[in-house]
C-alpha cells in the first residue's frame, strides 16, 4: 500500500504547484500610415507607397503601403481574442510609416507613438507592456541621439503606467532601461536602444558607446550573475545582416562585434533576445569560440505589410504577423512559439480572420525554442531542401511562395548562423562552394544516367 500512498501524496503535491508554462506577446513594426484611403488612383493610395500603385488595395490595406488603423485595430483585437491575458507584451517600436522627414515632424510622430499605445493600453488595460523604440520612431527617422531629448521625454510620459521611476529615468537619458520581469525576484528585462548602433544614425557613427548603453547593460547583466536572475533582452534593430539582401548589416562593424562580445559574456544568465526591424520572419545564433549554440535572438514579423524598397531586394512584401512565446515560468526557457497571421488579399476580398500560420515545435520537430534546439532548427534548414522550403515561406508570413533556390539558401542560412561580420563572409564562401559542387554533381549524376540509357 505504501507505493500507492506515495504516488498520491506525490499527485496532490505537484498539483499545487503554479503552472509552468507562461506566454506573452510580441508585436512589432506597426507603422501606421494615417494617410492611407483606397481610391480609384492606386498611386495616391498612401504617402508610404512612394507613388508605386497600391492595386489591391482594401480595407486591411495594401502590399505597397504601410498599416491602416483598419488592420492594426485588427491586429490587436485578434490578440486579445486569441490570448486574452498574456503574462505581459513585448513592443518594439516602428510605428511611423515609412514616408520622408518632411512629411512627418514631431509632433506627427507623437501623435502616432501615442495613438497605437492608447490602443494597446485600451485592449490590454492590465497587461505589463515592454515597449522599445524603433529607428521610425523619432525625428529626423533613424538619427535617435545619445542623450536627453524632447522625444524621449514625452514617449516616457506615454508609457509612464508601464515603467517604473527609475527606468523613466534611463528612458529619457538614452531609450533604455531594465526591470525586474514583472517585478519578480530572479527574472530581469533589458530593453535596449539599438538604434543608436544602426549605420544610418549619423549622430552616433563617431561614437565609442552612445549613451553608455554597453557600459551600463554590462553593468546590469553583471549584476544578473550576481543575484542568479535571468533576463531577456529587447531591443528594436538587430545585429548581424539582413537574411533578404546579402552583405546588408545594419550595425555599424565596431558596435556589432560590441553587441556580439557582450552576448558571449553574459550568456550564462540570458534566455532569449526578441528584436523586430526586419518585418520578416527570422532567427540568429550566437555560438562560443567551441561553436556550441549559447543563445538565440528572435526577430518577430512586423504587422505592416509594406513591400521593402531595399535596392536589390526582389518583392520584399509580407503578411501582417503577430506572435506568441510560450516560456518556462521557473527558468524563462522559451518552450515554443506560435506565429498567427492575416492573409492580406484574402481578408480584403472577404472578412478579415487572424489565423495560426505554424508552431515551431510542430513545424520543425524540435523539444522547445532553447539555442540548443534552434541550433537543430537551423541545421535542418541548411541540409533539407523541405525544411529550408518551409522556412523560407514561414519569412514572409506565407506571402513569397517561390522557390529558395541556391543563392537564396546561402543568404537565408549564413544570416541565421553567423552574427559576427567575418565570419558571415566565410560562411558564404563556404556555403557558395558547396552549393557549386553539389550542382555540378547534380549535372554529372545526369549526364552520366543519359550516358548509361544510350549505351
Amino acid at each position: 500500500m505504501f507505493p500507492v500512498l506515495k504516488l498520491l501524496l506525490s499527485s496532490l503535491f505537484f498539483r499545487e504547484l503554479p503552472a509552468l508554462s507562461g506566454n506573452f506577446w510580441h508585436i512589432t513594426d506597426l507603422h501606421w500610415d494615417p494617410t492611407y484611403k483606397p481610391t480609384n488612383t492606386p498611386e495616391l493610395v498612401c504617402a508610404s507607397s512612394g507613388k508605386r500603385p497600391a492595386a489591391n488595395a482594401g480595407d486591411f490595406g495594401d502590399y505597397a503601403c504601410d498599416s491602416p488603423w483598419h488592420l492594426i485595430n485588427s491586429s490587436v483585437y485578434a490578440m486579445k481574442e486569441i490570448l486574452p491575458n498574456p503574462d505581459f507584451i513585448v513592443w518594439t517600436g516602428d510605428d511611423t510609416p515609412h514616408v520622408s522627414n518632411e512629411e512627418l515632424g514631431e509632433t506627427a510622430v507623437l501623435h502616432i507613438i501615442s495613438n497605437l499605445t492608447h490602443i494597446i493600453q485600451e485592449v490590454f488595460p492590465n497587461t505589463k507592456v515592454y515597449s522599445a523604440l524603433g529607428n521610425h520612431d523619432y525625428h529626423p527617422k533613424s538619427q535617435l541621439p545619445a542623450g536627453p531629448n524632447y522625444i524621449y521625454a514625452q514617449t516616457a510620459e506615454l508609457w509612464q503606467d508601464w515603467l517604473d521611476l527609475t527606468s523613466q529615468g534611463t528612458f529619457k537619458k538614452g531609450g533604455y532601461y531594465t526591470e525586474k520581469l514583472l517585478n519578480q525576484t530572479g527574472f530581469r528585462v533589458l530593453v535596449l536602444n539599438t538604434n543608436l548602433y544602426y549605420d544610418q544614425n549619423k549622430l552616433t557613427v563617431d561614437m565609442d558607446d552612445p549613451a553608455d548603453q554597453f557600459s551600463w547593460a554590462d553593468q546590469v547583466l553583471t549584476e544578473a550573475a550576481t543575484n542568479k536572475e535571468k533576463v531577456y533582452i529587447i531591443g528594436h534593430v538587430p545585429p548581424g545582416v539582413f537574411e533578404k539582401k546579402r552583405n546588408k548589416p545594419w550595425f555599424t562593424s565596431k558596435f556589432n562585434q560590441r553587441y556580439l562580445e557582450l552576448i558571449r559574456k553574459h550568456h550564462s544568465v540570458l534566455l532569449g533576445q526578441f528584436f523586430g526591424h526586419h518585418h520578416t520572419d527570422s532567427f540568429r545564433m550566437f555560438y562560443n569560440s567551441e561553436g556550441s549554440p549559447i543563445s538565440v535572438m528572435f526577430i518577430s514579423p512586423g504587422v505592416t505589410p509594406w513591400k521593402t524598397t531595399l535596392p536589390g531586394v526582389e518583392d520584399g512584401a509580407n503578411n501582417p504577423g503577430i506572435r506568441v512565446f510560450e516560456y518556462d515560468t521557473q527558468t524563462l526557457v522559451v518552450k515554443d512559439i506560435v506565429t498567427y497571421y492575416l492573409d492580406l488579399t484574402r481578408a480584403n476580398a472577404a472578412r478579415g480572420h487572424w489565423e495560426k500560420e505554424y508552431r515551431l515545435t510542430e513545424s520543425f520537430r524540435v523539444t522547445d525554442a532553447s539555442p540548443a534546439s534552434m541550433h537543430q532548427v537551423l541545421e535542418r534548414i541548411a541540409n533539407n531542401r523541405c525544411y529550408l522550403q518551409k522556412y523560407f515561406e514561414l519569412n514572409s508570413v506565407s506571402y513569397d511562395l517561390t522557390e529558395c533556390n541556391s543563392d537564396c539558401r546561402v543568404d537565408q542560412v549564413c544570416a541565421a548562423r553567423e552574427v559576427d561580420f567575418n565570419r558571415y563572409e566565410h560562411c558564404l564562401e563556404k556555403e557558395g562552394a558547396a552549393a557549386i559542387y553539389g550542382g555540378l554533381l547534380q549535372v554529372l549524376s545526369v549526364a552520366l544516367s543519359l550516358a548509361l540509357l544510350i549505351w
